[in-house]
């Protein structure tokens, strides 16, 4: 089993290209994969874990309800964002600037084969890094993601998650809202829930300059300890 991960920090990439970008990486592997099936042979399959910031834009799952997009074409224009159908799980989200999206692109295999691990252990990155800056990240019952104050009466929502597995093979991942607007929430019902109340990193510390390279390596740090993974 290939426990190695090679890491990839894309930038600021519109969604489009960095959806393509992931696929084609799903597609080596799934590639090779197949190939080692066909003729028996056992040829490693890599792994990939990708960071990326979006322009505006807002992505429905294939589980998602368009009336959870509370804006039309027009609206969209306006606020300078876009809007994308996508084969995740999930319902509707909102990435943009100051958001960290990291992308695994996995084979399980090399790992574990078992979705529901594989969706605590992303959540259990997140919490662990949260930690560092002496916040107490949970999970909510029957809700995926990280969440804050889950057993107060308006608990915060501060990173969405949604997945696609085929073949043991993972696309598609999480949103931490590091310094984000939070504004372009207010045009949706994030991931389907009513009254759902999104929060950010610098909101919660009330600090205007987190240094968000520094989140990113917090997170990787964790995700490798999470994964018990090396990256490369």
């Amino acid at each position: 089993m290939n426990k190695q991960i090679k890491f990839i920090d894309l930038g600021v990439m519109n969604y489009k290209d960095a959806w393509d970008y992931q696929q084609n990486l799903f597609d080596e592997i799934v590639k090779i994969k197949k190939k080692n099936r066909k003729n028996n042979t056992k040829l490693i399959t890599p792994n990939y874990f990708l960071f990326v910031e979006h322009p505006h834009v807002y992505t429905l799952g294939k589980s998602g309800n368009m009336s959870n997009l509370l804006i039309d074409e027009d609206q969209l224009k306006s606020k300078n964002a876009s809007f994308y159908k996508i084969n995740r799980g999930g319902d509707i989200t909102y990435h943009g600037p100051g958001q960290i999206v990291g992308y695994p692109i996995l084979d399980l295999e090399n790992f574990f084969t078992d979705i529901h691990k594989y969706l605590r252990l992303l959540e259990e990155t997140v919490i662990n890094t949260l930690k560092i800056y002496g916040i107490e990240g949970e999970r909510n019952s029957g809700k995926t993601g990280v969440w804050l104050d889950v057993e107060s009466p308006f608990p915060r929502k501060i990173c969405a998650m949604g997945v696609r597995a085929s073949r043991w093979v993972t696309m598609h991942g999480f949103a931490l809202n590091v310094d984000v607007n939070l504004d372009y929430f207010n045009n949706i019902i994030p991931c389907g829930l009513a009254n759902n109340i999104v929060t950010s990193l610098n909101k919660e510390l009330d600090d205007d300059n987190i240094n968000i390279n520094k989140v990113k390596d917090d997170l990787k740090t964790s995700f490798s300890t999470s994964f018990k993974s090396e990256f490369i």
